[in-house]
């Protein structure tokens, strides 16, 4: 399976000594996590203040950072309505990158996501499904581009009840599976949902991520050091009897 690293996320910086609006700080993150087991990182372009761009020069620092640091390890970045509201700007901004990750998550109940999926994909960069609940799986499956999405990123809210967790990934999970068979499916959660995500993903052999964008502590309930702890804990419940 895949665990995938995501360093940083939406977080103010204060919510974690690692988080940074550094690139050079989060790529050495995402080394020490792809050593701990990842084996493709998601990340968030800051600007200097730390807040998420898009914006061309911004993602190329951070790209290039974790690539220098990562070799030959796929590298994602967000495309979130929350760096940039008007999908029109999100599709210009695509279109001004200098340089490409491998792949970019897009969510499918933000408005233009079609829009954003073409950009992306007539520049190449691969396109990741994000399925956050009923409605942008309704707008995924009405696109012309789900079927040629690199896969499906499932994302369970911060909820604390488990049967809760385990009842919205199942029904998301097994649409997207009638929907497009093929597509590869990653789940994770976020907060209290982030480690029951990853046990289901490891029982029903899906990829997962985990990092600081998703919690702050471990599985035990214990802070967070870092995102290499947070992989080694994940690649601990991927490798245990009945993993």
């Amino acid at each position: 399976m895949l665990i995938k690293v995501c360093p940083n996320g939406p977080r103010p910086l204060e919510d974690h000594p690692r988080l940074s609006a550094d690139p050079a700080l989060i790529a050495q993150e995402a080394a020490a996590a792809v050593r701990a087991g990842a084996g493709a990182v998601h990340v968030h372009p800051k600007d200097e203040s730390g807040a998420d761009s898009l914006r061309a020069d911004d993602v190329e620092r951070f790209v290039a950072a974790i690539r220098a640091a990562c070799p030959g390890v796929p590298v994602g970045a967000t495309t979130g309505a929350w760096a940039m509201p008007d999908a029109a700007e999100r599709v210009a901004a695509i279109d001004a990158w200098t340089t490409l990750p491998d792949f970019a998550s897009l969510n499918w109940h933000e408005e233009g996501a079609d829009d954003v999926a073409a950009a992306l994909l007539g520049r190449g960069v691969g396109v990741e499904a994000g399925i956050w609940h009923r409605d942008g799986l309704a707008a995924w499956r009405r696109s012309p581009y789900r079927g040629r999405c690199l896969r499906a990123l499932i994302e369970l809210p911060d909820v604390a009840d488990a049967n809760e967790v385990d009842a919205m990934a199942r029904e998301l999970v097994a649409a997207v599976r009638l929907s497009e068979p093929a597509l590869p499916v990653l789940l994770h959660g976020e907060g209290r949902s982030t480690w029951p995500a990853v046990e289901r993903a490891v029982a029903w052999g899906l990829d997962t991520r985990i990092g600081l964008e998703d919690c702050l502590v471990g599985p035990d309930g214990e802070p967070a050091q870092g995102n290499a702890q947070l992989v080694r804990d994940a690649v601990r419940l991927a490798r245990r009897p009945g993993g």
